[in-house]
């Protein structure tokens, strides 16, 4: 009996000592990135055979010459922008997401993501737009079985610019525990036919306590498109400079289109730190449209945007708080389309696999624009959630 007491408290000493091992483990080896990294801007170039990725130059390195390309922007021209959540390739219309109540943290296998990732590449392609901003593409995952997912979208947007930001690297979580979650590193991914001369990360303010394991880190990307020649009363390097202190309205003297790629937290976030989210984008929002320059950020707000509100709608879908939007923009969704483009939610709960007559849907993405932004159309792609739990939005827009 005594040998038997022994083994036990011996085991669960172990236990005891894996579990500190472990806690000790994930708070080393959690690690925020730096605020405010200049983003390399790639190619993607599919001819010799690369898969993509083909560094062109980085913010700080740009060439001078490369941002006087372009002339004022003509105001009839139409350009068009999707935005879309990927789900890192996991959410098929059959999964069920433990963190929503359902099952599973993997895909189902590394077959059904890359699937559901050149499922997802080719509605894009589809669609052909100007621009592209993607959330939830991973990059080496446990969770989407070490598939460089960046690879596989480029396959499909050749002849595309785009900057890659990354979200989050996570250490190894070890829940839930009949399929742990694994080590995953994600980020966003923005592409434009017109070169982007300056990219930047931003890191937005997250919890401090540990449900910051649960949401991760969190960020937007900010690329900037030249429309208009370049002053030359300052130079490339003293224009960078007042891009990295955020002096953003003396960058430049040429206007630019501003795309702001974002999502914003979901899991363990509160009010607080959404409303700090959001001043916080609000606030470089803000300097790039006094500059003179054209604003569009789009994403996945994880926040209702239509201003109806259903009366089964769980606690995750916040209204999004649209007296909250500084003067000069607005939500794009709110410029009086046909009921038809946007009677389809843009994302499901994945609390069980897809049942068009029971699972509840919201609209959680779409685009904030400044007022210099003209939207000409704006759709809501019903794929029927066919490769992500959201469907993308298309919007076609000019400046003037």
């Amino acid at each position: 009996m005594k040998k038997a007491v022994k083994w036990i408290a011996a085991v669960f000493i172990i236990m005891v000592l894996a579990l500190i091992g472990y806690v000790i483990y994930v708070f080393a080896a959690y690690d925020r990135l730096p605020d405010r990294m200049t983003l390399e801007v790639y190619k993607s170039d599919n001819t010799n055979g690369d898969n993509g990725a083909r560094g062109m130059t980085s913010g700080s390195d740009a060439d001078p010459a490369a941002a006087t390309k372009n002339e004022e922007p003509d105001e009839g021209k139409l350009y068009s922008i999707m935005s879309y959540n990927i789900g890192f390739g996991a959410y098929l219309p059959e999964y069920s997401f433990f963190m929503d109540g359902g099952r599973s943290s993997w895909g189902k296998d590394a077959d059904s993501v890359t699937a559901a990732v050149c499922g997802a590449a080719d509605v894009i392609s589809d669609a052909d737009p100007d621009f592209a901003l993607l959330q939830e593409v991973d990059r080496n995952g446990t969770r989407s079985y070490y598939i460089d997912e960046l690879e596989l979208l480029n396959q499909f947007m050749e002849a595309y610019y785009y900057t890659y930001a990354q979200n989050y690297d996570s250490p190894y979580l070890f829940f839930p525990p009949w399929e742990p979650h694994g080590a995953n590193k994600a980020g966003l991914v923005t592409y434009s036919r017109e070169e982007i001369t300056e990219a930047v990360r931003r890191s937005l303010p997250i919890s401090e306590s540990f449900s910051k394991f649960v949401d991760l880190d969190r960020c937007y990307s900010v690329s900037r498109i030249p429309l208009a020649e370049l002053s030359g009363e300052t130079t490339m390097g003293e224009q960078q400079e007042a891009f990295a202190a955020n002096d953003i309205a003396s960058s430049a003297e040429g206007r630019m289109l501003c795309l702001y790629n974002m999502h914003m937290s979901a899991y363990g976030s509160s009010d607080e730190i959404r409303a700090g989210q959001l001043a916080m984008l609000y606030e470089d929002m803000t300097a790039d449209y006094r500059a003179g320059n054209y604003v569009i950020c789009g994403g996945d707000f994880n926040h209702n945007l239509k201003t109806e509100t259903a009366k089964n709608a769980p606690e995750w879908a916040y209204p999004f708080p649209r007296e909250s939007l500084p003067d000069g923009f607005r939500m794009a969704i709110d410029d009086g389309w046909d009921a038809e483009d946007t009677v389809h939610n843009t994302c499901r709960s994945a609390n069980e696999p897809y049942d068009e007559e029971t699972t509840y849907t919201v609209t959680l993405d779409g685009f904030i624009v400044s007022d210099n932004v003209v939207v000409r159309s704006y759709r809501h792609v019903d794929t029927g959630y066919a490769y992500s739990d959201h469907d993308p939005v298309l919007m076609e827009f000019a400046l003037k």
